[in-house]
This record gives structure tokens, C-alpha cells and sequence, in this order.
């Protein structure tokens, strides 16, 4: 599989990642930042999004974009410096949007690529 797609898609990626008391899988599209071979995920509403929770209790998610998937191990963040790290990253990329839908910024997400 070429991850290289993933690396070039432009605003989302699809993360399916399992539900943390049903065990079933949950997809769902989110705005990402690349940097070099890392993906950054904001959780819309920080440590209280569901797909967040989900990923605390079992990391290993699946990432589709432009035909490609991939499997990787995501890493949860709540250090404020490395999460206002992340904030920074999205609103270079998606400016203004970051403010109008995000609601709490306390977490945020690294997933390897490599």
C-alpha cells in the first residue's frame, strides 16, 4: 500500500477507530496536519470526543485517503505545550475554520506514517 497518498491528501482522512464499549469499528472524516512522516488529529471537542476516548482504550486505527489505507498506532496527547503545538499547526493550515468548529483544545492526536 502507498502511504504516500496519504501523506498527499489534502484536508481529511478518514480514521476508523473501535468503540470503546461496543467493540465495533466507527469511521469518521477529520481535517489532519502532516509533518514529515507524522499525522497531527485535533479532537473537535478535546478530550471529550468520543472518537478520542475510543483511541485511549484501544490506539491501533485505520487511516484511508485517495485510495490508500494504512494501520498505525496513534499516540494521545494532553500536554498542554505539545497540544498548543498542534493547535498552531491547524490554524496555519485551516485558519479561522480552527476557532469556528473546535471547541476545546486539551488533546490532540500523533499517528505515525512510517
Amino acid at each position: 500500500m502507498a502511504l504516500g497518498k496519504l501523506k498527499r491528501a489534502l484536508e481529511e482522512v478518514e480514521i476508523t477507530v473501535t468503540g470503546r464499549r461496543s467493540g465495533r469499528d466507527r469511521s469518521l472524516l477529520v481535517w489532519f496536519v502532516q509533518e514529515d512522516d507524522k499525522l497531527y488529529l485535533l479532537p473537535l471537542k478535546g478530550t471529550d470526543t468520543e472518537w478520542y476516548r475510543n483511541v485511549l482504550k484501544t490506539p491501533t486505527m485505520r487511516l484511508a485517503a485517495g485510495g490508500a489505507e494504512a494501520t498505525a498506532t496513534a499516540t494521545p496527547m494532553t500536554d498542554p505545550a505539545k497540544v498548543s503545538e498542534v493547535v498552531e499547526k491547524f490554524r496555519v493550515k485551516h485558519g479561522d475554520d480552527v476557532a469556528r468548529y473546535y471547541e476545546k483544545f486539551d488533546a490532540a492526536v500523533e499517528v505515525p506514517l512510517a
